[in-house]
């Protein structure tokens, strides 16, 4: 098959969150498989910047219209391998920044403006470059708008671009909600800034038209495509997506296996595998040691994610006596809300021998977090899938997580099932975090029963070659 898919992001060449994670690895699958990928970009300073923008080609020149005016943008061309090829759609005055979405956790102003002209400019490069596509994918708020530009451009010029087209909800949370006067940088008809269009309480949503107007609806995990219809996880737009019900897939997402896998993973400073784990207890003491942290025989505790109510920070904030008065060790990786940041830092500037907190994004410090700790913390209010439960059970670190989203699809509750377990499920409150911690620590020092935890879930498959195929089979059956 021919495939296109369209996102904001992709690993390795800009990372914010998993979307990358799963955008890298799920393309790299699909041409493994002996599809034709295509993969489009926005043209961050980051991926310009990049040694390996040297090698790309101009490949057409955009004239893209917005509102009352038409602006100027190039696609480059850049070879990922047999099979696979990235489109960079430049245009400086939207992707030349820091950051992709905002800086200082505020959005850009101009956002509306950025990812509407990037989602007709990713079907213009398309139409321009004749690439006839069986399947085009695109990837929550940023591209949202892209398949309905998509069937406008097929009938304006008379023409098919793409026989089937497929929208992912990574985060439901995230809509790309703008005020209504943005409707008019979409050039569309009235009739589609209505109920049954992109209209949403007097604003436009970049994710409802992805949600009205793909012929698929995907979503990161079978238990998110059940939250999302409910008011509880839907943040309002599941009266939508219940107009969809009978289109909305659940596919669990995977791990790229040669990125995360401890026995080859150049970032530790000792490789290891469930046969031999000397290098884990390694990792361990490095990971104390560069953090200043004392040395103990109770548990280190680790967490990496954006620090957000999401995530379930306020549960940890509650919990954090637990650490000091259990001599246990807690570490923390990941930037986000100020308050968030501050709070945890006071608790390690009160017990930096406990507790140590790091607000950077590193890519090699988030691999030795996964692989020198005793347990993975994820007390997610809502967590679509999740990925870092999935490196944590490959890494020999048991996940403490919350029964919610893919954390229930990926993770097996020892409690329930001690000869399969792989981590412990709690529900997303106080108490049952405070019990979930307690029986984690009862775990570590029972004769037997950690080890089986941690060998269950090394032996667990969560590669992306088995997703894969089930986007492969649907793409497959849908055409």
């Amino acid at each position: 098959m021919k495939i296109i898919h369209a996102v904001s992001e992709m690993f390795p060449f800009l990372k914010t969150g998993g979307l990358a994670d799963v955008a890298g690895a799920l393309c790299k699958s699909l041409s493994r498989f002996g599809h034709d990928v295509s993969i489009f970009l926005p043209g961050y300073r980051k991926i310009i910047e990049s040694p390996e923008f040297a090698k790309a080609k101009l490949k057409v020149i955009l004239q893209v219209e917005l509102g009352d005016e038409y602006l100027r943008g190039e696609l480059y061309a850049l070879p990922l391998g047999k099979r696979q090829t990235m489109y960079v759609i430049r245009r400086d005055e939207f992707f030349d920044r820091s950051s992709p979405y905002g800086s200082a956790n505020r959005d850009y102003d101009d956002n509306d403006r950025r990812f509407i002209w990037y989602c007709k400019a990713i079907v213009e490069g398309m139409r321009l470059l004749e690439l006839k596509a069986d399947v085009f994918h695109c990837h929550d708020w940023q591209t949202g708008l892209a398949p309905l530009f998509l069937r406008v451009a097929e009938e304006e010029y008379g023409t098919s671009l793409a026989l089937k087209t497929f929208f992912s909800i990574h985060n439901m949370a995230f809509q790309g909600l703008f005020p209504s006067n943005s409707f008019r940088y979409t050039n569309l008809p009235s009739e589609f800034n209505e109920l049954d269009g992109i209209e949403f309480y007097e604003q436009i949503s970049l994710i409802k038209g992805g949600i009205f107007f793909s012929d698929k609806i995907i979503t990161v995990s079978p238990n998110y495509a059940k939250e999302i219809l409910t008011p509880e996880f839907g943040c309002g737009m599941e009266g939508a997506l219940k107009t969809r019900s009978s289109d909305l897939i659940g596919i669990a997402n995977g791990i790229d296996t040669e990125v995360w896998d401890p026995n080859t993973d150049d970032r530790l400073p000792a490789n290891y595998s469930l046969s031999n784990l000397e290098g884990k207890r390694t990792c361990r003491s490095h990971l104390i040691e560069k953090l200043g942290l004392a040395e103990t025989e109770n548990p280190i505790y680790g967490i990496v994610c954006r620090l957000t109510e999401q995530k379930g920070l306020d549960i940890l904030l509650s919990q954090m006596s637990f650490f000091s008065k259990q001599d246990c060790r807690l570490v923390v990786l990941g930037l986000g809300d100020p308050k968030f940041e501050r709070a945890l830092k006071r608790w390690a500037r009160t017990r930096p021998d406990k507790i140590a907190v790091c607000t950077v994004l590193d890519e090699t410090m988030s691999h030795l977090v996964e692989a020198g700790s005793d347990y993975c913390l994820m007390p997610s209010i809502f967590e679509p899938c999740g990925l870092n439960q999935m490196y944590s059970q490959r890494y020999g670190t048991p996940p403490l997580a919350s029964n919610v989203g893919g954390l229930h699809d990926t993770i097996d509750d020892f409690r329930e099932n001690p000869e399969t377990g792989t981590g412990l499920l709690f529900e997303p409150s106080e108490p049952h975090f405070k019990n979930a911690l307690e029986e984690s620590l009862s775990i570590f020092r029972s004769e037997g029963e950690y080890q089986r935890m941690q060998a269950n879930g090394m032996k667990r498959d969560f590669s992306w070659s088995n997703a894969a195929k089930e986007y492969e089979a649907l793409y497959s059956d849908s055409i």
